[in-house]
């Protein structure tokens, strides 16, 4: 494999890091509706706002959202709409794993 494959797998095992606590990924799916602000995301997700910021923190490290300031409330969003994208592909990955599942669990009659 080459170094620039190499370097985009680096990147991508980043990436995934960002979603590895569904605290983020609450945070990601709101952002999905557009842009929030801090406090916004604080209501919607109730976590406490040292917590969100904290994620919020990682997930800008990663590149998964932006930020803007406006006076002094910070707005985020999503870097790409391709991340929606992404954690839609996940989801209907696990979605099928529980059919999957499922469908055992009858065949077995449990």
């Amino acid at each position: 494999m080459d170094e620039k494959k190499i370097e985009i797998l680096k990147m991508q095992s980043e990436i995934c890091k960002s979603f590895s606590d569904y605290k983020r990924l609450m945070i990601v799916h709101l952002l999905r509706e557009g842009e929030k602000s801090v406090g916004e995301i604080v209501a919607s997700t109730g976590l406490p706002q040292a917590n969100v910021s904290q994620h919020l923190a990682n997930l800008r490290k990663r590149g998964v959202v932006m930020n803007r300031r406006n006076g002094a409330n910070v707005y985020y969003s999503l870097a790409s709409t391709l991340i929606g994208q992404a954690c839609d592909l996940v989801q209907k990955v696990l979605e099928d794993q529980l059919a999957r599942n499922q469908a055992l669990a009858n065949s077995l009659g449990i």
